[in-house]
């Protein structure tokens, strides 16, 4: 095993103008847990949790599952995608509190160092990561938006979005994927990774 498979693999506001009783006294009622069931990676895990958790700090800090990045916290750069029932989500922007009945795959979820799924050996082949950091977020969203693309989705680079075929140009893969984003612009490779498997065996 080299490095370039291990990074594959992945590892209040207050009221305007009122003042917090707990921020002068550091005392006060703590917030009621809620004691939730997830299945992350087809295992059942069982944890209290407060019910403002998202499900990627109840991913990291709960789980310890840290191949799931905590990048911009908005929503916005997709390091914190997994996969929610086969379909991509940006888990920072939900609440673990509400997946109880859903199916969480995470980037340790799709394969390991020992046995790389499809998509990450690809981007191993193609270089398709320089720090690392957004890779598991990466690999997770081209896995969910290959199943969206077979699934006939079109998107706003769809040539013809009544076909029920979708092309995967490489046009059309980075419209798709323009939700990840890569610091170390590492998106040519990024592109052809995702281009192979398309091309080849499905994942």
């Amino acid at each position: 095993m080299n490095d370039s498979d291990t990074i594959a693999a992945g590892v209040t506001s207050s009221d305007l103008g009122a003042t917090s009783p707990n921020a002068e006294s550091g005392q006060g009622e703590m917030t009621q847990r809620s004691a939730i069931t997830l299945s992350v990676n087809d295992q059942v895990r069982r944890l209290e949790v407060d019910p403002r958790t998202s499900l990627l700090d109840a991913l990291r800090e709960h789980l310890r599952l840290s191949g799931t990045k905590k990048g911009c916290d908005h929503g916005q750069c997709g390091a914190c995608t997994v996969l929610i029932n086969g379909r991509r989500v940006n888990s920072c922007l939900t609440l673990a509190v509400m997946h109880e009945d859903d199916e969480i795959v995470t980037i340790e979820g799709l394969g390991g160092p020992d046995g790389l799924h499809p998509m990450q050996a690809a981007f191993v082949e193609c270089d398709g990561f320089q720090c690392g950091y957004c890779t598991p977020g990466q690999i997770c969203s081209a896995v969910g938006m290959l199943a969206e693309a077979r699934a006939g989705w079109p998107s706003h680079a769809t040539a013809d979005v009544a076909s029920p075929r979708i092309e995967l140009t490489d046009e059309e893969i980075r419209e798709r994927m323009s939700g990840n984003i890569c610091r170390c612009a590492a998106y040519p490779n990024i592109v052809a990774a995702i281009r192979g498997i398309a091309e080849g065996s499905p994942e």
